[in-house]
């Protein structure tokens, strides 16, 4: 993409895509795919970018004009990691690793019902589309018997919102008795699980090129889930289509674990349960020997990084240079709220470029590097790099207005105001050129109530708990 005007079909995915026309206008435009843009301008038409270009926009009738002078425009944020249901059970075991917070947690969860899902996803993803976020994951993996439709309470949540969503069914079916970390009692029989993801994505996946909802299929992890599971569940997934997700490399213990029990280092215990490929990413991948690093760039293996999680529960500093270096897709996740209470996205750009300059030297992430990794680097973790993820004509009109005039105007960059520095507002957030947030404002939902929902949750769970 070159600075000047270019305008493509606006056609795709085999279907139209219906949505209003929006002009944004006086903008410095980081596009992430191609130069950026000092002065110029975006024209949003059915959902879609139509054209983008230097200078003063030309005339478009009817349609919503933003006038984004002092502010910077980027893709929307892509969180490729998440536990939703977390949101309710924040500020717990503060000073724990992670198998001692898990182990206190996972009673807690086995409690959890649709009314906390639904309440917990509500405030988190209108959390993320505040901190810039336009498409997220989620991994849940627990499924606590009679306890109502849990998957459907959050797909209902982002579809009230009106962020794309790509929710994984997690599962676990290796409880303490069969050598795992999780109680017996929060795991599930493998039949059942599988039978179950296959519904969820006949149900809601849709593959279309303007999809706002995509299934993954996500056992947990490890040192919870079979082998068998593991290779049955990347045999539906192919079957059907859809893409792989799991943690992994999260913790020397995980590292220790696997060798103790499988004989092997945990990339190659996926690998032989065939779960490298250009369809599968892995939350945190912090511990990552060289010869895996190797071989996530060689198969196209994608890693979510989570910086503030990590640091949090002191797991360690995932390799993301060096990924980034060898080729392999690399994006970023904030993680469930119970490990990075109230995150906010575009922060995590900051924490990883940070992080991997503490670690590697001040040329280890620039600020541009950061930013790819949050909007193309996520997408491509999703499957989506042809449809979100940077600003090009065709491509879905996600976006994000910053605010960095003010106080941020003595920035020199505005790519550097961004990530260098505490949020900026948020003047507005597009999905699909539909309006979630306009001046750090929700404007699908009501931002009071579902903030309290959150709160809500909180109270239902723990005061189940307390009982």
């Amino acid at each position: 993409m070159s600075a000047g005007t270019r305008s493509d079909s606006v056609r795709g995915g085999g279907r139209e895509i219906g949505g209003p026309s929006v002009v944004i206008d006086n903008a410095y435009i980081a596009p992430v795919i191609g130069a950026e843009i000092p002065s110029g301008y975006l024209i949003v038409r059915n959902g879609r970018i139509e054209s983008i270009g230097a200078g003063r926009a030309p005339a478009v009738p009817d349609a919503e004009h933003i006038d984004a002078t002092g502010c910077l425009v980027t893709p929307g944020l892509v969180n490729t990691h998440h536990h939703l249901y977390q949101w309710a059970t924040q500020g717990l075991f503060q000073d724990s690793t992670l198998f001692e917070w898990l182990t206190g947690l996972y009673r807690i969860w086995a409690r959890m019902d649709a009314e906390v899902v639904y309440g917990a996803a509500s405030a988190g993803l209108g959390w993320l589309a505040l901190t810039g976020c336009t498409t997220s994951s989620d991994h849940h993996y627990i499924f606590p018997k009679r306890r109502g439709d849990l998957f459907e309470a959050e797909v209902r949540a982002a579809g009230e919102l009106g962020l794309r969503f790509q929710p994984c069914r997690g599962s676990m079916d290796r409880g303490q008795s069969d050598g795992g970390l999780p109680p017996d009692e929060v795991v599930e029989d493998r039949d059942e699980i599988l039978a179950n993801t296959a519904e969820l994505i006949d149900k809601y996946h849709d593959p279309a090129f303007d999809s706002m909802l995509r299934v993954a299929v996500a056992p947990c992890s490890p040192f919870s889930v079979s082998a068998e599971l593991m290779t049955e569940s990347a045999s539906l997934a192919r079957s059907k289509g859809v893409r792989l997700h799991t943690h992994l490399a999260e913790t020397l213990d995980e590292e220790e674990h696997c060798r103790e029990q499988m004989g092997c280092t945990p990339v190659e215990y996926m690998e032989k349960l065939g779960w490298l490929g250009e369809d599968v990413w892995f939350a945190h991948a912090v511990h990552l020997h060289d010869a895996d690093i190797r071989r996530f760039a060689e198969t196209g293996t994608g890693s979510a990084h989570c910086p503030s999680s990590n640091a949090r529960l002191g797991a360690g500093i995932a390799r993301v240079s060096d990924l980034l270096q060898a080729g392999a897709p690399v994006g970023l996740g904030v993680d469930g709220a119970a490990s990075s209470e109230l995150t906010s996205l575009v922060g995590e750009l900051r924490q990883t470029m940070l992080f991997q300059r503490a670690v590697h030297g001040p040329t280890a992430l620039t600020a541009r590097q950061a930013l790819e990794v949050g909007t193309l680097g996520g997408a491509r973790n999703l499957g989506r790099q042809f449809e979100i993820g940077s600003l090009e004509p065709g491509k879905l009109a996600d976006i994000a207005v910053w605010r960095v005039d003010g106080f941020r105007a003595a920035v020199q960059d505005p790519v550097c105001a961004l990530v260098f520095g505490p949020q900026p507002p948020l003047t507005r957030l597009l999905v699909g050129g539909r309006t979630i947030v306009e001046n750090d404002e929700l404007r699908t939902v009501s931002h009071d109530a579902i903030g309290a929902a959150g709160a809500v949750a909180r109270n239902r769970l723990l005061g189940e708990e307390s009982r």
